[in-house]
């Protein structure tokens, strides 16, 4: 599905946001912006975005075209390759390697040399680099950490822990107690994906983590063996739901609503739905993966979503002045604020909306998460070796006895597919 919006000059101001650089009477002619925000919310915010940048550019003619996201991800290498848009909307890291090694994506380092992007979206920027160039802007991400029962560990005499073996003590306190420390629905592979993700960045570090899933680190890497063995002493404990591989992660989510598992590695998209199902926030709440290995930095999955210039744009004085636009202060605060996309906001200079959650996330992803923002597995490796990969990553929950054949056969699918 495409549809097409056109912004008239004569759009009232949604924005109070400025840019930098290039004055209004100094940007004309056509500016095409393509979107993949189809669903109602961010179609609507990113909408209202373009007509408060179009007020600020009245000499602008800005035509936006709204691509179902599906769609989008298999019509963009064709549109990037005839035809470009002058902006469009993608994805961090991994996901758009393909379009940058094609030559299909502007370098905007220059962008990033600016004190005002370079300062205050610094958390982001290994996010967008590749080959020591970046890329594009983020726009809006979000955090993941672990989601816990505050009333459970208040019961048990927990605190939240900060280390592995605190993870650890607690979470055989909750067993001990009859319940399991984590849910998590497996049936899709994804969720295990951000298991290993955190302990693996968090054992080995964001580096070998972002090596290994580029394929330049093995699988049967010593490296790689102390992650399983870190996560294991977990699944060991019987600390995750049985049977996990049969739930979707919404599925897994009445275990947590119900009391019979305290914790829930997630993403803060799973907030709402545990809202929904009746959990007060005096019942929910929120802390950052803890440490494994003593002074390795903490770094984070925090997926981002992005806007890029093609390198086949006709009109890049526009589209970097909209990019500067986009991740200013003020239109950061707005476009990510609960009554939009209900995000965070990628400038740390940015006001994040009154949530408890998002607030506790902005603060971990501005502040405390110097190791680096990594994409989640699947969108930090390729599409081929993020279905065989995860596919082996539950098996390993299920059966952790046959770590050493997954491993066999991850490194035979690494020499195959980065070849």
């Amino acid at each position: 599905m495409r549809s097409i919006l056109k912004t008239s000059a004569a759009a009232f101001t949604i924005l109070a946001a400025t840019t930098a650089g290039v004055s209004a009477e100094g940007l004309k002619g056509d500016l095409k912006i393509f979107l993949d925000t189809s669903n109602p919310a961010p179609r609507a915010t990113m909408e209202q975005a373009i007509e408060g940048f179009q007020k600020q550019h009245p000499d602008l003619n800005i035509e936006t075209t709204v691509i179902d996201r599906e769609a989008y991800k298999t019509q963009i290498r064709n549109f990037l390759t005839a035809n470009a848009p002058d902006v469009a909307t993608w994805y961090a890291a991994n996901r758009m390697r393909p379009y940058v090694e094609a030559g299909l994506f502007e370098d905007v380092s220059d962008l990033w040399a600016e004190p005002a992007i370079a300062n205050n979206l610094a958390s982001t920027k290994g996010a967008m680099t590749i080959d020591g160039k970046q890329w594009g802007v983020p726009y809006t991400y979000y955090q993941w950490g672990v989601y816990y029962r505050k009333d459970i560990f208040d019961e048990l005499g927990l605190t939240e822990p900060t280390t592995w073996e605190e993870e650890k003590a607690n979470c055989q306190k909750i067993v001990d107690a009859g319940k399991k420390c984590y849910t998590i629905g497996t049936k899709f592979l994804w969720t295990a994906g951000g298991w290993f993700d955190y302990v693996n960045m968090r054992t080995n570090g964001f580096d070998f983590h972002m090596d290994l899933l580029t394929g330049k680190a093995s699988w049967q890497s010593d490296e790689v063996k102390k992650t399983f063995a870190n996560w294991r002493e977990l699944i060991d404990m019987g600390a995750f739901i049985d049977n996990h591989q049969t739930y979707s992660w919404q599925e897994a989510l009445p275990f947590m609503v119900k009391g019979d598992a305290a914790a829930y590695l997630m993403g803060n998209f799973a907030v709402a739905p545990l809202r929904d199902a009746g959990l007060t926030d005096d019942q929910l709440d929120f802390y950052q993966f803890v440490e494994i290995t003593p002074g390795i930095e903490k770094a984070e999955d925090a997926p981002t979503d992005t806007f890029h210039i093609p390198a086949n744009a006709q009109n890049k004085e526009a589209a970097r002045e909209f990019l500067r636009y986009v991740v200013s202060p003020d239109v950061q605060t707005w476009i990510n604020d609960g009554s939009h996309l209900g995000q965070l906001p990628v400038n740390s200079e940015s006001t994040v909306d009154d949530d408890k959650f998002l607030k506790q996330g902005f603060v971990m992803l501005s502040s405390n998460s110097p190791g680096g923002v990594a994409q989640f597995f699947d969108r930090d490796a390729p599409a081929e070796m993020a279905k065989v990969a995860m596919e082996g990553l539950q098996e390993f929950m299920v059966k952790p006895d046959n770590l050493d054949k997954i491993l066999a056969r991850l490194d035979r699918a690494r020499e195959r597919i980065y070849k």
